[in-house]
């Protein structure tokens, strides 16, 4: 069964831009809930995706949402609290309810990788409950995606440690050893867009994870090389890796917190290959096209990286 009657909650956020142009580009009707239309202006001038108003949190709205399509995906998440159950278990289980009262059988899940009910991060553990509760739910057919951090043009991962290697001369980086399988937000995408139409997908995880993993020191390096921002980055022990965590979570603008160090204590790496056959792009082949400055002089520290000179 070709599915082309899509809702996707979530479908505003960074995963979700990109999926849902993957759908309209191959003919499917897409509708996008969220809270504020003109917060998806990107989304709009799509020709197959709807935009609508509404908060997917009010079961009712949820449900007349799901009513008449053929598959949901939920992508909705956050990275920092308060919030991490009514967002990863509660939504979750809200869209599980609509498909249940609309008659939706199929239903893509997005997770984390490091996903488990009993993790002492309140985000991995959150995860891993929603992801429970949708696995939980028989009569569906449905698949769960656990990737390792996402990369790409808008993220909020490589682009942070670049503005902060614009205005920091000196890069305290804390938990530098954690270990990280970044993954390509395309490849993510065309994971969910394999897995759509595919029977033998459903009631099965997935992983996601790149070709390569990186210690969170060597991506900082990383940025920084391709930037051409020639920084002094220093990792911290763990005892001073968690004051950092404690002293950044006070400040009005989350970069990090006591949550993220406890969940960059759980390796964020895969054991097995990627699915549906498709070969991950690796970090180093895509990020410099919107990392690095344009002239070829800016461009000589990244060579000098690359070489590890």
């Amino acid at each position: 069964m070709k599915h082309e009657n899509i809702l996707v909650v979530g479908g505003s956020g960074f995963v979700g831009r990109h999926l849902v142009a993957a759908l309209a580009a191959r003919g499917a009707r897409v509708t996008v809930p969220t809270r504020r239309r003109d917060r998806a202006k990107h989304l709009i001038l799509l020709p197959t995706v709807d935009v609508v108003e509404a908060d997917v949190r009010d079961q009712k709205s949820l449900e007349r949402l799901a009513e008449g399509r053929d598959a949901v995906i939920n992508l909705a998440g956050i990275l920092h609290g308060p919030g991490f159950t009514a967002t990863h278990v509660e939504l979750a289980q809200g869209v599980v309810n609509a498909c249940h009262n609309a008659g939706v059988k199929r239903l893509l899940h997005m997770s984390a990788l490091g996903a488990d009910p009993n993790a002492r991060s309140e985000y991995l553990r959150s995860k891993g409950i929603g992801e429970q509760a949708v696995l939980a739910a028989d009569d569906l057919e449905v698949s769960v995606f656990r990737p390792s951090v996402i990369f790409g043009p808008e993220d909020r991962f490589l682009n942070l440690f670049a503005r902060l290697a614009q205005f920091f001369p000196v890069l305290a980086v804390g938990s530098p050893g954690a270990r990280f399988q970044p993954v390509y937000v395309g490849d993510v995408v065309r994971a969910f867009v394999a897995a759509l139409d595919d029977r033998d997908a459903a009631r099965k995880r997935y992983d996601l994870c790149g070709p390569r993993q990186y210690t969170l020191r060597q991506l900082v390096e990383f940025v920084c090389a391709v930037t051409g921002r020639r920084r002094l980055v220093i990792g911290l022990p763990d005892n001073l890796s968690y004051l950092q965590a404690w002293a950044l979570e006070l400040l009005p603008l989350k970069l990090l917190t006591r949550d993220n160090y406890y969940s960059m204590q759980v390796p964020n790496v895969c054991e097995g290959a990627f699915p549906f056959g498709i070969h991950p792009v690796l970090l180093e082949a895509v990020a410099p096209s919107w990392l690095a400055p344009a002239g070829p002089r800016e461009r000589y520290p990244r060579l000098r990286w690359k070489a590890k000179r």
